[in-house]
């Protein structure tokens, strides 16, 4: 910054504006058009539901970031109805919002309306799970990565070679969903590799808590000697974590969230083993990023193809600090 100034009045002085330049300051030519750009643009969020972690973090972080801006925030929640989610869309598309933010509750139901949305006009930017069809921008996790290293951590922790039994099992959300099948391609690519690992159980719980719950009393009551438990969402896992308490075993549970402060809670007190955490705040920090460049370059929504893939962090109660979690937002 010392140098800058140094050179500014260099060059002032240069030219012989110097006291001028020193007493007024200098406007910022890229000012009025940063914020020229943003002014009456609307940004609509079409989550799966409201009313959760994520995308109550994700939907507070994009208000957060674009409202100050002159954005319109619009939230249309189809409240976990697939139809009642295109139909949300279609009408968008009819509305034309500048941008449309989408989570996917599989990678098909969406894929042709958000290719028309694109062919609209409109930008989309797909959060966390994907479609089949790929838009200006994708910002979450790289299921496929992380699946890999969660099947890693089965072997590290179950193998026989370790001195665990190799039994694992394998809660899933809904089985057509992002999260499920790219993270089961990782899973897959470890555990094919070593022979002695066994998935005992892999079945969908569809985000259900009550249903994972009875998932995991069945195969902890028909594989006493499980080794360890994954699920692919925290809030869901609670049900999981409800029934290996009840069980009495000692069963290992690796689950996985945005990193709200139950995820942190339930670390402390022994109901999680291990949580991954795609951190919600710093998605939706990726997404106003994301969006703020497309209004600002203008370019024609569906010519250019930008994937933002989230660090990941394995949390233990071991290892996790106050920083670790985020607090959900309160409604004012």
């Amino acid at each position: 910054m010392r140098l800058i100034k140094s050179l500014l009045l260099s060059a002032a002085l240069a030219s012989g504006a110097g006291p001028a330049l020193a007493q007024e300051g200098i406007d910022d030519p890229t000012r009025a058009p940063y914020y020229d750009s943003f002014e009456g643009k609307r940004v609509a969020y079409v989550p799966v539901a409201m009313g959760f972690d994520l995308t109550e973090g994700w939907a507070d972080g994009l208000k957060t970031a674009l409202e100050p801006l002159g954005v319109t925030f619009d939230v249309r929640d189809p409240n976990w109805n697939t139809d009642a989610g295109a139909q949300v869309i279609t009408a968008l598309i009819s509305e034309k919002p500048d941008v449309i933010v989408v989570h996917n509750p599989d990678v098909q139901s969406y894929a042709r309306l958000l290719k028309r949305a694109e062919e609209a006009g409109i930008y989309v930017v797909q959060v966390n799970m994907r479609s089949s069809y790929s838009t200006d921008v994708f910002v979450g996790a790289d299921y496929v990565g992380m699946g890999e290293q969660i099947g890693q951590r089965l072997v590290d922790k179950c193998s026989p070679a370790n001195g665990g039994s190799g039994k694992v099992a394998i809660t899933q959300g809904v089985l057509t969903a992002a999260a499920s099948v790219y993270q089961m391609q990782g899973i897959n690519n470890v555990l094919s590799q070593h022979a002695d690992m066994q998935i005992v159980s892999n079945q969908a719980a569809d985000w259900d808590s009550t249903k994972a719950k009875n998932i995991a009393a069945t195969v902890i009551q028909q594989h006493p000697d499980l080794c360890a438990i994954t699920g692919f969402w925290d809030v869901m896992d609670i049900g999981t974590a409800a029934a290996i308490k009840e069980s009495g075993k000692d069963v290992y549970l690796l689950t996985q969230g945005g990193g709200n402060r139950m995820a942190c809670d339930n670390l402390a007190n022994g109901n999680f083993s291990e949580v991954v955490v795609y951190f919600v705040p710093g998605q939706a920090r990726d997404m106003a990023t994301m969006i703020k460049h497309l209004l600002q370059h203008g370019q024609a929504p569906g010519t250019t193809r930008t994937t933002l893939f989230t660090p990941l962090d394995f949390l233990t109660r071991d290892n996790m600090t106050a920083a670790s979690c985020w607090d959900m937002p309160t409604k004012g």
